[in-house]
């Protein structure tokens, strides 16, 4: 006699494959939305702080204008633009040591930060541009984060090539301080489009996995923000090369 292993559902009849599925998938697009709203949240302060910034009295605190007319930075800027830095180790290396409260008071502040260093994005490029390319980049970040979360394909698997390609770019980022040209400046942007479209896709899916483990657990609030971190950097360096590409300087 054969035996039927399937669980296949009949009429009126129970699927239990599918009800057990039922509350992981429910958790799962709770637990996404709450990273996306962290990430939305995020971006909404940095663009608050970095439009006060460039539009008031606080930009003397942060920049200075040379006599050739280039935009320098104070030491209270140097500090604003460092600060983050320090902040994304301390939420790193810390995020399974602390509250819950402590992990997202440090969120917070890291994105504020992160404004002030936006801010001379608005000082260097036109309104309008800045816009267009911020709708762009929201467009783009959305398609390939829904690919990232719906893609059956394992991306794991370019972990460690996007690593490698972030520090090569960070490495790259420090020779154009010294030497750069504007062909050189260009392939540097484009390598840093191309990584964190990849990135944005890879580090969807990797939040999305990561639910499972932390599913039901203490850490589960401290993952949501740490995975709004991540989308939220890599849709900070996908909107900044953008601009290095699409942007309109000011004159």
């Amino acid at each position: 006699m054969a035996i039927e292993t399937d669980r296949k559902p009949f009429a009126g009849g129970y699927d239990a494959t599918r009800a057990e599925a039922a509350p992981i998938d429910i958790g799962l697009r709770q637990y996404m939305l709450r990273v996306y709203n962290y990430m939305a949240s995020g971006l909404f302060l940095s663009g608050l702080v970095a439009l006060l910034v460039a539009n008031t009295s606080a930009q003397s605190l942060f920049f200075q204008v040379s006599e050739s007319g280039r935009l320098g930075y104070t030491g209270l800027g140097f500090v604003a633009i460092l600060a983050p830095i320090g902040l994304i180790l301390a939420m790193s290396f810390g995020a399974n040591r602390m509250k819950t409260a402590t992990l997202q008071a440090c969120y917070w502040a890291f994105v504020a930060l992160m404004g002030v260093g936006l801010s001379v994005v608005l000082l260097t490029y036109t309104g309008v541009s800045v816009t267009r390319v911020f709708f762009i980049t929201a467009a783009s970040f959305g398609a390939l984060s829904l690919y990232g979360y719906t893609t059956k394909r394992d991306l794991q698997a370019f972990g460690t090539f996007l690593f490698m390609g972030l520090i090569g770019l960070m490495i790259a980022g420090i020779v154009q301080m010294f030497w750069s040209s504007p062909a050189v400046y260009f392939v540097y942007s484009v390598i840093g489009v191309l990584l964190f479209a990849g990135l944005t896709a890879y580090d969807t899916q990797r939040i999305k996995n990561q639910y499972l483990t932390v599913r039901g657990s203490t850490m589960e609030d401290a993952s949501a923000v740490m995975g709004a971190v991540a989308l939220y950097l890599d849709f900070i360096n996908l909107f900044q090369f953008l601009m290095s590409l699409m942007g309109q300087r000011r004159n």
